[in-house]
């Protein structure tokens, strides 16, 4: 059974998410004690070919600025990162540091949330019915951190090919509208226009337009957590058919909000992240990739964007970069 065209056509709620992620579970397809889910797609054949994928070295980084002008607005406890510094060449000139000889240095650190800018979700993140990817306790997730599905697991596993599915060009357009819904017609449309494929082991980028939007308005307004384009529910079947590995969007949440399911909220998140166990990024920064790529029309790539391998925890920012 798959997701059905009745589905689409009509208002979806929580039974619906319930028996969709259930047809799309990867819980137990590779072990029971299986940590990374739909990244078992990627082989080192797989990373060999998209190695050859570098036709120039031009290296594009697809992460936002980690600074205090970030998107977050305080909503789900979310802030923006708070950089501070510990030592700095005043104090080295005022004899600060007259403890060590000769040498002075500068010395700083960060305090953010794990999912305040660019970012992969964990296996971690989200539960549903008290589960998480592969079958595990909710309750593995402590004041100590995930002792299960930690981004840890996947540190040496986001190395792969890559493609860029560019919507809002597709489509003749600047962005997608807030709210507008990203189903399978609309990224086969994308696949066309690029003029790429997708398959086994591939990490998808989705490019919407809403921080060309954003840019365009100059200021952040409800980017975090608000209206905005982005996947449908019935884009599972899509990831699914094609075994990716992961994709990421240009937005704060990757699904379409407000979402399709009144009584679900991010309906995908537990279809794609707690059931199939795909890697699901955000806030990734595709504007300048995405124009790269229509100046040269060479749409795929090498993706290198490992997670921090912070113990146990459950989202890790990241600064994805794009080998053309």
């Amino acid at each position: 059974m798959t997701t059905s065209a009745d589905d689409t056509a009509r208002a979806l709620n929580l039974d619906d998410v319930d028996r969709i992620a259930k047809q799309h579970s990867n819980w137990g397809r590779w072990g029971a004690e299986d940590e990374i889910g739909t990244l078992n797609h990627v082989t080192d054949q797989h990373r060999v070919a998209a190695a050859q994928l570098v036709r120039t070295g031009e290296v594009i980084s697809l992460a936002l600025p980690f600074d205090s002008n970030g998107p977050q607005t305080g909503a789900f406890g979310r802030n923006n990162p708070i950089h501070y510094m510990m030592a700095t060449g005043a104090d080295a000139l005022a004899g600060a540091q007259d403890h060590m000889p000769t040498t002075r240095h500068a010395d700083d650190g960060i305090t953010m949330p794990l999912s305040c800018g660019t970012q992969w979700d964990g296996l971690s993140h989200i539960f549903y019915e008290g589960m998480m990817y592969n079958g595990r306790s909710a309750a593995l997730v402590s004041s100590d951190g995930a002792a299960r599905n930690g981004v840890q697991n996947m540190r040496d596993k986001v190395v792969g090919r890559a493609v860029l599915l560019d919507l809002p060009r597709a489509s003749g357009r600047q962005w997608l509208e807030p709210g507008e819904a990203v189903g399978p017609d609309t990224l086969d449309a994308a696949v066309e226009f690029s003029g790429v494929t997708v398959g086994t082991g591939d990490f998808v980028l989705i490019r919407t337009g809403q921080l060309a939007e954003v840019r365009a308005r100059g200021s952040w307004g409800d980017y975090a957590g608000g209206r905005a384009p982005g996947l449908s529910i019935a884009a599972a079947r899509w990831f699914a058919d094609r075994e990716v590995a992961g994709y990421a969007t240009d937005t704060w949440g990757t699904e379409m909000i407000p979402n399709e399911t009144a009584d679900v909220f991010q309906p995908l998140h537990i279809i794609m992240l707690v059931h199939m166990g795909m890697l699901i990024g955000e806030m990734f920064d595709l504007e300048q990739l995405a124009d790269r790529c229509a100046a040269d029309g060479l749409n795929d790539f090498l993706l290198v964007a490992p997670p921090l391998p912070i113990t146990g925890a459950v989202a890790s920012p990241v600064n994805p970069l794009a080998i053309r």
